[in-house]
């Protein structure tokens, strides 16, 4: 219970940081909706005076009166109308600039934590939905159903039982919204984990476009994302056919309503305690008072979405409301330590490194060796804190990595992932990682560091040439090389590289190993995961890494030594050469 109270509480908050600053806007809405409710009641009043007075007495001034008095009230409820439908786009709009740039952030955050890309877009998605909604007849629909009583109460003065048939019809038609609202509840779940389904198979194949034609198995990722389509067009047709099916119910019984009041009208008029004026009026005002329960109904299917896109962006600012903003801390000089830290992985849950410990000194760089699945890019996304770690701790300078916010951490950490992605931006902003204010001199350096200068100033616009989508128009030594530079850019005190020289040349490789030698020079720390020889060439502490252990942690000519001499046939007289080799050949696999 106290779990349950605690999470009702969050939520609470999160939606009063949601509607702070439109409590206002909405009590205006809400006031403004009461002022084109009454004058809504003009049409029956209208209709009673013109059986009741102006055909009684055959006065043509009367009617022109009361006719011209009409049309006038009619103009100010559209005015009113129209003011009402503005503000509520504006108010979708203000909530976008508001809440989108949170929502955004987060998407941007919960791939790490194992969420795909597909899910990490609804967020944004979700903006999309609760704007457009605020946009629709659906919030006026919910604006207008708490003045039905105004409505029901003007049918009943006329006659209690107009009032009473009035008052069942809308009875019933509540019943139905009700029953819509069981009945979509569910599915409609199920339709939003359909489409995030769908989507992220889509963006997979968009993301694999050159391996699906390449090895000719489109038509396969095609009618994978076929079978996932199929399953969201039935719960969307399914989700459609309860809320058309109980729209048109609503509709027939408002219309079999409104003829039952002329009918009953009709039969209190024979009998003398009803005007005729009194029967169009009934009809009218009670047509009127069950029309924002039919809008509702039509509109339940948006509603429910916009509400769970709503409940979604309040879970949104809740997380977002308890990170805490660390403290600035002085700049890192000294030390990288890793204290018995353990990682899972997001996703799965599944741990991949467990129990690493080691030091790294100002200076000092470490090149991660091991096979294939060992866990070196683990301890990568751990170091650079894009993996959360379950125990242990990151430090630099003694302070866990947690005690830096992000920006302040990115400009001491230098980071080269495995795989190379860059922005669709210019070079310029790709290396200086979107800082509109960058000096380009610092620019030139990292370009300069990386050795890439070169090759970008022979591009047709040098560095404001844009890369495109993920870097498509370079080839992968190149987007290796820019991303190298990205990662220099700002001196960072430690650099981080996963696999860097694996597209590179001749050439690149003795930028990467001076690249290296000059942050070391400077006194900055430097983590290389090594998949070719070459790659060690710069560092003097060797790690290996191996079924989610750090099993060796020394000088390079100690460990690679070490490997050496055990497959050295002089000291292996029992001829076992080749499978120390292989042993060898895998902690660089």
């Amino acid at each position: 219970m106290h779990a349950k109270d605690a999470r009702a509480a969050s939520l609470g908050k999160g939606a009063e940081q949601l509607t702070r600053g439109f409590r206002g806007v909405f009590l205006f809405l809400f006031t403004t909706s009461g002022i084109i409710n009454m004058l809504a009641l003009t049409g029956s009043i209208y209709m009673l005076q013109v059986y009741d007075r102006a055909l009684a007495s055959g006065s043509v001034a009367t009617l022109l009166a009361i006719s011209l008095l009409a049309v006038g009230l009619y103009f100010f409820q559209g005015l009113f109308d129209i003011i009402r439908s503005q503000v509520l786009v504006r108010v979708g709009a203000k909530l976008d600039r508001k809440i989108a740039p949170l929502a955004h952030e987060v998407a941007v955050d919960m791939p790490r934590f194992g969420f795909s890309t597909a899910e990490a877009l609804e967020r944004g998605r979700d903006v999309d939905t609760v704007r457009g909604f605020l946009g629709s007849q659906g919030p006026v629909a919910l604006f207008d159903l708490p003045w039905m009583p105004l409505f029901l109460a003007f049918v009943y003065i006329l006659h209690p039982f107009l009032g009473a048939l009035t008052i069942g019809g809308a009875f019933v038609l509540a019943i139905l919204t009700v029953v819509t609202e069981l009945m979509t509840r569910r599915s409609t779940k199920a339709l939003h984990e359909a489409v995030i389904n769908r989507n992220t198979i889509a963006d997979s194949n968009a993301r694999n476009a050159d391996i699906l034609k390449a090895m000719g198995i489109a038509r396969r990722a095609v009618r994978r994302f076929d079978k996932a389509n199929d399953a969201h067009l039935r719960l969307q047709t399914r989700t459609n056919d309860i809320s058309g099916t109980f729209g048109a119910i609503s509709r027939v019984l408002r219309m079999i309503l409104q003829s039952a009041v002329l009918g009953l009208g009709a039969y209190l008029t024979i009998r003398g305690e009803l005007s005729a004026g009194a029967i169009i009026a009934a009809s009218v005002a009670s047509a009127r008072a069950l029309a924002p329960i039919d809008l509702a109904i039509a509109n339940w299917k948006n509603f429910v979405s916009a509400r769970a896109a709503y409940n979604r962006l309040k879970e949104t600012v809740v997380a977002l409301s308890q990170a805490r903003r660390p403290m600035p801390l002085p700049v890192p000089v000294r030390s990288l330590k890793v204290e018995n830290i353990t990682v899972a992985a997001p996703s799965s849950g599944r741990v991949l490194l467990a129990d690493v410990s080691f030091e790294l000194k100002a200076g000092q760089a470490v090149g991660i060796i091991g096979p294939s699945g060992g866990g070196k890019t683990t301890l990568v996304k751990a170091l650079t804190g894009v993996w959360p770690v379950l125990r242990g701790s990151v430090r630099l300078d003694d302070a866990e990595l947690e005690q830096w916010c992000d920006e302040a951490r990115g400009n001491y950490i230098g980071y080269l992932p495995q795989d190379v992605s860059l922005m669709d931006a210019t070079v310029e902003e790709n290396i200086s990682r979107l800082n509109a204010e960058a000096d380009s001199r610092h620019v030139v350096e990292a370009a300069q560091a990386a050795g890439v200068h070169e090759m970008i100033v022979r591009m047709p616009e040098g560095y404001l040439s844009r890369i495109g989508p993920l870097g498509a128009a370079l080839s992968g030594g190149q987007r290796q090389r820019i991303g190298l530079a990205r990662a220099l850019y700002g001196s960072p005190f430690l650099l981080i590289l996963d696999e860097p020289n694996s597209n590179l040349d001749g050439e690149g490789e003795a930028a990467l190993a001076a690249a290296i030698q000059g942050v070391r020079a400077r006194g900055g720390i430097v983590v290389v995961i090594a998949h070719r020889p070459s790659a060690l060439a710069a560092v003097d502490l060797v790690a290996v890494v191996q079924n989610g252990k750090l099993t060796a942690f020394g000088p390079k000519e100690s460990i690679l030594g070490g490997e050496q001499r055990r497959m050295d046939p002089s000291v292996d007289p029992d001829g076992k050469k080749e499978r120390r080799a292989q042993v060898s050949a895998r902690l660089l696999a």
